[in-house]
């Protein structure tokens, strides 16, 4: 594919950036689509990243997704914050609007419930309590997510009950009460749970593996695990084994891409095999 100077630009900020599928995931809806674009990655440094964004209008960016670490400081630039993305308290996408401002939002909701829905079409957020295991910010998120489709309740298990309380107190709903609990709680929380979400880093290549004992769990809850590299951690290949629907974390990665491309580049695509296939072959533990 061709790109003009007249290409529409995009791209991601982080620090470091390199190891970011976000290149592969929009190049390849830019091939798809043969849209004249480029979406490339931008290492910026911490203390650097207010001036970059504000960079982006004057170098004829239409506008860029957010990594570590710049979500949070990412929120006390941007001129308008969507009110999900201010609840959790960090921002992954920017569209630079006509006029030149910035325009935040998080579409980790958005990935987190199309991957869900795609994956596990027959649950229901009223079958039973949604038990998350985190309090971190992919955590926040997830519970942001949950709310919005007024799941009965959530438990938050969490080693450090502070953090999770803190989560508690942000994201509770009228709708949907949220408890905390200890680590060592988690199995006797799973018996009539509706969902498992891992949030945290365990099972993830190179952390400790996540073991739970899921017997408790209805078989008819989907497990979800938001890590995705190994695609299929010890907590899914248990589930799978056990007759649960399993969510991987690589859709909700794909899914959440959507927004901000069809922002920067006014075109719909769509998360397809292809795609998956595509993203797949640079997994590599």
């Amino acid at each position: 594919m061709k790109i003009t100077g007249a290409a529409r630009l995009a791209g991601i900020m982080g620090w470091p950036v390199a190891h970011s599928r976000s290149p592969l995931l929009h190049g390849f809806w830019l091939e798809e689509t043969g849209i004249d674009g480029s979406y490339v990655p931008l290492p910026v440094r911490p203390v650097d990243i207010e001036p970059a964004l504000r960079a982006l209008p004057i170098l004829g960016f239409r506008g860029c997704n957010l990594t570590i670490p710049h979500k949070q400081t990412a929120l006390q630039v941007a001129d308008r914050v969507d009110p999900l993305a201010r609840r959790i308290g960090a921002v992954n996408t920017i569209v630079v609007a006509e006029d030149g401002s910035l325009e935040a939002s998080n579409t980790d909701i958005y990935g987190f419930l199309e991957n869900l829905r795609e994956c596990a079409p027959d649950w229901d957020p009223q079958a039973g309590a949604a038990v998350v295991l985190g309090a971190g910010g992919s955590s926040r998120a997830v519970i942001t997510a949950l709310t919005d489709v007024c799941v009965r309740e959530i438990r938050i298990v969490n080693r450090t009950l502070s953090r999770a309380q803190a989560v508690a107190a942000d994201l509770a709903t009228s709708a949907t009460p949220i408890t905390v609990h200890p680590w060592d709680g988690v199995t006797r929380l799973l018996a009539e749970a509706g969902l498992l979400v891992n949030t945290t880093s365990l099972g993830m290549a190179g952390e400790p593996a996540l073991d739970l004992d899921l017997s408790p769990l209805p078989l008819s809850a989907p497990v979800i695990d938001i890590v995705y590299v190994p695609l299929e951690t010890r907590l899914l290949a248990a589930a799978r084994r056990r007759g649960h629907p399993v969510v991987d974390g690589l859709g909700m990665l794909l899914h959440q891409g959507r927004p901000g491309f069809e922002a920067w580049f006014g075109a719909k695509v769509r998360v397809s095999p292809e795609l998956r296939v595509a993203i797949v072959k640079t997994l590599a533990p």
